[in-house]
């Protein structure tokens, strides 16, 4: 090799740990930076022709080359900010950038990028953009059915201005146990039938309640110049609010009274539900209304005979107007098993709620964007989608950073990666800040016995110089 060969491998040795110092100056530099993967400096040995035995080969410089860490994951760190999201395991979030705006709406240049980086906030356009300054895609969802719109990502938009229209109530859920003998104000539990509705409230037949007419209820009402006696004679059913058409909130109260029935051979008494229709009512006008069904229990506790649904027809609850409301017990949801109390213990909730303007966004785990309104109602309006490729370290960093590109050595991203994404979590940079140290202090080491080598080289070629 000679002098000059010596002289030559030194300085590519030079080259190659400076090309490492600034691999490791650059790890270091983002070890906190969010999703950020850190680049390995590997070394191989430049082989000179030097014959065909290697007796007579001469030794060979060196070459450097980056060797990416795409697949080592950092570690995942609890956030506060609902729209900051990391995957755990394989995978890449799939965004765009964007290279103009025009007339205030971004335009994107519709290539596909890729990160891990998952600091994502809402811009003002409604995008999520992370730190890098890329843009968020996803899958859209049907809000009624929560499924994919479309088989392609796409840039995922929320309309921070969106409103979401009121849903009637339509449904009551109701299930409630009721006591054989009802506490009530009247009732005297040393004296027969004491419990049973004030015989001045029955008004009607309760006893046998006919099929609803067309066009009629069917139902009995209690005026409000007998309210009084009436919650005396009854007991508490619970309560709950109803939306009209319009969104309108009313609360609406349920009571227990008990009649007698000889309706079923061996049962004496029979429980009806009646709702407060108009708590403003005065005088002789209907304060309470009867629910057109009647709840006769056997010696198990159990309806009998058993009833799931009661439908309250076309009604006026304080003044608001409601369509037809099912009352849904489901099976065994009213019943009588023993209770010292003697009140009655229920369970009601309605469907429906009122009208409701953006309030916020955020990301699940799982990757669902999910908006939430004033009404306390929540819509999941994206799913994010997650891609991932055979040979992640062929990947091209982009530049500026925080993303990558896909090649011809990398193959073409592939939709639907095993990771899952992790809600109000950030991925940290897979940076070790004591690793990167101790490959300084090597590769300082290293630069410096180059440098000794060129600086013997040089001497060398003095002497022969001086020999002239």
């Amino acid at each position: 090799m000679g002098v000059f060969g010596a002289l030559n491998s030194a300085v590519s040795g030079l080259r190659a740990q400076s090309f490492a110092l600034e691999n490791i100056s650059g790890n270091i530099a983002n070890s906190q930076t969010t999703g950020f993967k850190r680049q390995d400096t590997s070394f191989a040995e430049i082989v000179t022709d030097g014959g065909a035995t290697q007796a007579v080969q001469n030794a060979g410089s060196v070459s450097a080359f980056s060797r990416a860490t795409n697949d080592l994951q950092g570690n995942p760190i609890a956030v506060d900010q609902e729209t900051f999201v990391a995957i755990s395991g394989d995978g890449y979030f799939i965004v765009s950038e964007a290279v103009d705006v025009i007339d205030g709406n971004t335009i994107f240049n519709g290539q596909d990028f890729f990160t891990r980086a998952g600091d994502f906030n809402l811009s003002g356009e409604g995008f999520f953009e992370n730190g890098s300054g890329y843009f968020l895609q996803g899958f859209p969802l049907d809000p009624a059915t929560g499924n994919q719109t479309g088989g392609l990502p796409e840039v995922i938009q929320i309309d921070t201005n969106q409103f979401l229209p009121a849903v009637p109530s339509t449904l009551i859920e109701f299930q409630a146990n009721l006591p054989s003998f009802p506490n009530t104000t009247t009732s005297d539990p040393n004296v027969a039938e004491t419990e049973l509705l004030a015989p001045s409230l029955r008004g009607e037949d309760l006893t046998a309640v006919p099929p609803v007419p067309a066009g009629d209820t069917g139902d009995a009402t209690i005026g409000a110049d007998q309210t009084q006696l009436f919650l005396d004679s009854s007991i508490a059913g619970g309560s709950t609010t109803l939306f009209t058409p319009l969104g309108d909130a009313v609360d609406i109260q349920f009571r227990f009274a008990k009649t007698e029935t000889a309706l079923t051979a061996g049962n004496d008494d029979i429980y009806n539900l009646y709702f407060l229709s108009d708590n403003s009512a005065t005088g002789t006008d209907p304060a309470w209304t009867r629910v057109n069904q009647q709840y006769a229990f056997d010696t198990n506790g159990l309806l009998d005979p058993q009833i799931e649904n009661v439908v309250i027809n076309h009604r006026t609850v304080n003044g608001s107007n409601f369509g037809d409301v099912t009352v849904n017990h489901g099976v065994n949801g009213i019943t009588q098993f023993s209770t010292p109390s003697g009140v009655a213990s229920a369970n009601v909730d309605a469907n429906g709620f009122p009208a409701g303007i953006f309030e916020t966004v955020a990301i699940s785990d799982g990757g669902r964007v999910t908006v939430t309104f004033s009404n306390d109602q929540s819509v999941d309006v994206a799913e994010i989608g997650l891609a991932s490729f055979n040979a992640d370290s062929q990947l091209r960093r982009i530049d500026g950073g925080g993303a990558f590109a896909a090649t011809a050595l990398s193959g073409p991203p592939i939709l639907g990666a095993s990771g899952s994404i992790l809600g109000s979590t950030l991925e940290a940079s897979n940076t070790d800040i004591a690793d990167e140290f101790t490959k300084l202090i090597v590769t300082q080491q290293a630069y410096t016995a180059n440098s000794r080598v060129v600086t013997a080289a040089d001497e060398l070629l003095t002497e022969v110089i001086n020999i002239l």
